[in-house]
């Protein structure tokens, strides 16, 4: 009898079989990650669970913070008053013990009597309230418009102009609330929204459809909406923006050139002169990042992660604390060599806006030797228009907050036709003074 013997399997029939249990493992571990994915999407895009219910007239941020508590915890952090960075930050020292030209510079207004680093935003209406301006100018209605958030409220009571005109002191006692929540959100869906006329007036001039706006852009608007150069339009001292020609601040000075509009007569040139405030929509604007698609809250307000959540971080403040979360997350280089870049940026510009400031202080010298000497108000209008044309172009860059980052080109450029025409205001009433039979000190 023959015995038979066991079949042999072939090696390849087992990787077969291995292969189709590794492939039922490897299916069922994406299915799972697919589903923790999809789960952990979804927890991070639904609607918090609402503790309570907010109004359209809720302006109170700890309100919205019950809903919301990890935007409200970390805006509170912008109480914080020990940030310091080298041009900036949130500790309030005095720009013009710092800067001492600037009181010359402004002198006759009333910047040149308190100019402060201005803290976070948790202090926005604070700060206002507190600032010697309001007690030596009388102000209008209108400076309200960014620095409290029951602006819009008032608004709609008092109606535009009425707002806008009234006296700042007088309106003093309706005004509870600095920024909020409400400034930027819709409290119903929290989509951003424009909440100031004098924004959207001014894009609607340019052409811009608001309604239109995609989410990134509008994560610049909120931003624009009080970060931007302004004026006091007519008797009613209507809250305008200069943009009727453009961003620029070619396109700015021929706006008010247009309207022949002055903030102050300069107390020693009695030159007409424009004082620039925090231009930094329109200087960003001409900026790489602008160009590049970057918005405002990119960079000041990074996303932050928390498990599947993430949220806009709402502790505003210069991206040199922050720099991994406000950098990093584009640019792939180590945290030093960014802020090196920064640094020299900033330590540039800094250095052409002394330089501006030693121009603009001969020029005003030179302007008050050819008035001690007799020269007269039409032999002096193109001195004065000179002056005032280099005032306002320094001020555009010393008075946007980024120290010429937003836009470091451009900055310099600016700064160079303000040395210059500083320099031709200077030559000018020079000329004068000697033709008067003056004298003309040498430089060295």
């Amino acid at each position: 009898m023959t015995t038979q013997q066991p079949t042999k399997k072939s090696p390849t029939r087992w990787w077969l079989i291995a292969a189709f249990v590794a492939g039922l493992v490897i299916m069922g571990l994406v299915a799972a990650l697919l589903v923790n994915i999809t789960t952990r999407k979804a927890e991070g895009e639904q609607y918090p669970l609402q503790i309570v219910e907010v109004g359209d007239d809720e302006l109170d941020p700890s309100v919205w913070g019950k809903n919301f508590p990890r935007h409200y915890d970390s805006f509170m952090k912008t109480q914080d008053s020990t940030i310091s960075t080298p041009y900036g930050g949130s500790v309030p020292y005095s720009k013009l013990e710092r800067y001492p030209a600037m009181v010359r510079i402004w002198a006759g207004y009333a910047f040149s009597k308190d100019h402060n680093e201005e803290r976070g935003h948790y202090y926005k209406l604070t700060d206002q309230l507190e600032t010697q301006r309001i007690e030596l100018v009388e102000q209008p209605g209108a400076c309200a418009n960014c620095h409290s958030a029951d602006a819009p409220r008032l608004i709609e009571e008092m109606g535009w102009e009425e707002f806008n005109h009234t006296p700042y002191n007088e309106l003093k006692a309706d005004l509870h609330f600095g920024t909020s929540c409400a400034d930027c959100h819709d409290p119903q869906t929290m989509e951003l929204r424009i909440t100031r006329p004098a924004f959207v007036n001014a894009m609607t001039d340019r052409g811009v459809d608001l309604a239109a706006a995609t989410r990134q852009e509008m994560r610049t608007y909120v931003c624009a909406q009080c970060h931007v150069e302004y004026y006091f339009l007519g008797d009613n001292k209507v809250l305008t923006f200069p943009w009727s020609q453009g961003l620029l601040i070619d396109d700015i000075e021929a706006h008010y050139d247009l309207y022949e509009f002055k903030d102050w007569t300069h107390a020693e040139t009695n030159a007409p002169m424009i004082k620039i405030q925090h231009p930094e929509f329109e200087m960003y604007s001409s900026g790489l990042h602008a160009k590049s698609g970057v918005a405002c809250a990119d960079c000041h307000m990074p996303y932050v992660r928390e498990g599947a959540i993430k949220v806009s971080d709402h502790w505003l403040r210069s991206p040199l604390v922050n720099v991994n979360a406000a950098c990093q997350t584009c640019h792939r280089q180590e945290e030093s060599l960014l802020i090196e870049r920064i640094n020299t940026i900033q330590d540039r510009t800094a250095g052409l806006l002394r330089s501006t400031e030693e121009a603009l202080i001969d020029a005003i010298d030179a302007i008050v030797a050819a008035q001690n000497v007799g020269a007269t108000d039409e032999e002096l209008a193109n001195a004065r228009y000179l002056h005032r044309r280099a005032s306002l172009r320094w001020d555009f860059v010393s008075s946007e907050n980024s120290t010429g980052f937003h836009s470091p080109q451009e900055s310099a450029r600016v700064l160079a036709m303000a040395i210059d025409y500083a320099r031709q205001a200077q030559l000018e009433a020079e000329r004068l003074t000697l033709q008067h039979g003056g004298e003309v000190a040498l430089g060295d």
